[in-house]
């Protein structure tokens, strides 16, 4: 069996004589080698608090020297002084001096010797008193590091990929910045897991996609699994900005007068046509998939609109392609992290993740449910597999109704047209609202009140078969459940969460750096309807999703339009609406045209991963289900997405 698909961690061993032995030579202390649950029996206040230097190999600010990224440190003292060597826990970062982590935006602090004093976050305070050290590395560009910011590119994963090699006893660490005094990683076992949300998390995803050995395992949360993904979906602008953009927000002020070069290759490489580059190729980690030894668990917000669940989808069905061991949960939040909408839970399962692929104990969580998801808000369900077996593709087909633009979605074939014009002032929201109502901006089809409930697991695709009058013309397809509920507010502030005043603690603290954080509670709304997947694409990338040319008005084109991924449950009473329209204002960017478009209904369809696929569908849409009340007044759902600046 090749070694990427030897995916559990060492177990204990049938004879109780080895278990022993084993664990006595590769657990903390053989204090807990029987035990199911690491325990917080050292203490933080007195934790060997490090800084090191790793060379990267690279020379990525053109300066003739190479790399050297930061490398904070926070472990076990006692364990040191026995001897005994511990698993690391990492989180590589851009954001430790520029942005802040975590929902109170934490930055790292140092003392007189320069040695770290608050990390952000809650990892080390929970997890150093359990037997693991947490390490905290500044991407190069960023804080303390050499070299430059180049978005998930070679520099990015290359400085994080490093220390797990120095970690493992393949790179070399320096006592200081500039200095030859080498440092050695001889306190730990090399099992390292890496964790973090957005670009922390991406970097794990791209350092995993390296097949680096010695990373057992990944958690990233709300992360890009391909950066052409995050700029730009199927040629479509998704908002104004590119990778130049985002390098400068986070360099160092050193970083800034040494990357000007590096600055440009990304403008240069990422042009705003949306057109697939080699600069997108070599940060396309889903491609890679093949290569990542370490198990995953993901975690996603549904709503995500920062970085969007396409990147989970895509990610998650080649990991699955390729037989990785994985976790995932989903969540009704936007950009939030789990540790802000779901805590107690979330700690606990954590750690117990941590324990079992780090320290190998075997407490059961990988013999429980693959998936959590978040049904209603703070109400969740798990499911043995993701997407749920019997999981199914429906083709569900949209036909015209009794007024223009708002039609009937089923499972037979329409025919003849609808037509829209693109209106970039408006958005899904807007389309939504007026979902029954004969507007001149989209084109709405639904089915009639379910008679029982509908699961959608996965990423539906939209194929549409439109014609336009100008050369240019962006596309958007969106599914809705039409129904009154109750959600998580993922378009106002906080994305689904409400931060408190109060305080809990999880781990240990010192006078420098706290272990207790501003509770949250779920931030909710009731709506009419409820937008679950969405998806955009340029149809000028009709014949290559990876280069755009002007279309001839007048002529038909087929193009097949990836929505994000999502599980969501339609309740009887509720009805399923596929809305195809142009720009999604502040979601992507309008076309150089204002192009008018007719559908060929007969032509276009929605491919829909539902349990129990077609049947399904066919059982909910079949009888008779009370008719919900049509009124003129617009269906009332979250606020408008807001035009702002998004960094992942």
């Amino acid at each position: 069996m090749p070694l990427r698909k030897r995916f559990t961690t060492w177990r204990p061993l049938a004879a109780a004589t080895l278990t022993l032995v084993a664990a006595s030579l590769l657990t903390p202390t053989a204090a807990q080698a029987g035990s199911r649950e690491s325990l917080p029996i050292y203490s933080y206040d007195q934790a060997i608090r490090q800084s090191v230097w790793v060379d990267t190999g690279l020379d990525g600010d053109g300066d003739g020297k190479k790399d050297r990224v930061a490398v904070d440190i926070v472990r076990p003292r006692e364990l040191a002084q026995q001897g005994r060597k511990v698993p690391v826990i990492m989180d590589a970062s851009p954001y430790y001096s520029c942005c802040g982590r975590g929902n109170e935006s934490q930055l790292k602090t140092y003392d007189a010797n320069g040695n770290v004093v608050q990390m952000p976050l809650f990892y080390d305070n929970y997890f150093v008193p359990r037997g693991y050290a947490f390490v905290g590395v500044d991407l190069a560009g960023t804080n303390r590091s050499d070299g430059c910011v180049d978005i998930g590119g070679p520099s990015d994963i290359g400085s994080a990929k490093a220390v797990v090699d120095w970690l493992n006893g393949r790179a070399t660490a320096y006592t200081t910045r500039t200095g030859t005094t080498t440092a050695k990683a001889d306190w730990t076992n090399g099992r390292t897991g890496m964790i973090g949300k957005s670009w922390d998390g991406t970097i794990a995803n791209g350092v995993a996609a390296t097949g680096v050995k010695g990373l057992k395992t990944i958690v990233p949360i709300s992360a890009i699994s391909s950066w052409y993904d995050y700029y730009f979906q199927q040629g479509a602008p998704l908002y104004d900005g590119g990778p130049d953009d985002l390098s400068d927000y986070v360099d160092s002020p050193d970083a800034r007068t040494k990357c000007a070069a590096v600055q440009q290759q990304l403008k240069n490489g990422a042009p705003r046509t949306g057109d697939w580059t080699p600069l997108w190729s070599g940060r396309d980690y889903v491609k890679d998939a093949g290569k990542v030894r370490a198990s995953v668990f993901a975690v996603h917000g549904m709503q995500d609109l920062n970085v969007r669940t396409n990147h989970l989808g895509q990610w998650w069905n080649a990991l699955a392609q390729h037989g990785v061991k994985r976790k995932i949960w989903l969540s009704q939040t936007g950009h939030v992290d789990p540790f802000d909408f779901r805590r107690g839970a979330w700690v606990d399962t954590l750690h117990r993740w941590f324990d079992h692929e780090l320290l190998g104990y075997d407490n059961g969580i990988d013999r429980e449910p693959t998936a959590d998801v978040e049904r209603h808000p703070d109400q969740w369900e798990t499911s043995r597999a993701w997407p749920p077996s019997g999981t199914r593709a429906a083709t569900l087909r949209p036909a015209v109704g009794t007024q223009p633009g708002v039609g009937v979605l089923g499972l037979r074939k329409g025919t003849g047209t609808e037509t829209f014009t693109d209106n970039p002032a408006l958005d899904e929201t807007d389309w939504s609202a007026k979902i029954d109502t004969a507007t001149p901006e989209k084109a709405g089809f639904t089915t009639g009140p379910l008679t029982r409930d509908l699961r959608l697991a996965g990423s539906p695709t939209v194929t549409v078969t439109a014609t336009p009058t100008t050369p240019t013309a962006h596309l958007s397809a969106v599914l809705v459940d039409l129904g009154p509920d109750t959600i998580r507010d993922y378009a106002a502030s906080g994305e689904g969460i409400s931060t408190l005043t109060n305080r809990t603690c999880w781990g240990a603290s010192t006078a420098g750096d706290s272990a207790c954080f501003k509770e949250t509670a779920a931030r909710t709304t009731a709506v009419d309807y409820n937008v679950v997947s969405r998806g955009w694409a340029d149809l000028g990338t009709y014949a290559n999703p990876g280069h755009g040319v002007p279309l001839t008005p007048g002529k038909r084109y087929t193009l097949t339009i990836t929505l994000a991924a999502t599980d969501h449950v339609i309740p009887a009473g509720h009805r399923l609406a596929l809305i195809v329209a142009g720009t999604d204002k502040n979601l992507i960017e309008p076309p150089a045209d204002t192009p008018t478009l007719a559908l060929d209904l007969s032509r276009t369809s929605a491919n829909v991963p539902l349990v129990g696929g077609a049947p399904a569908f066919a059982r909910a849409t079949s009888g008779t289900a009370a008719t919900p009340p049509r009124t003129i007044a617009p269906l009332d759902g979250v606020g408008p997405v807001p035009e702002a600046r998004r960094v992942p």
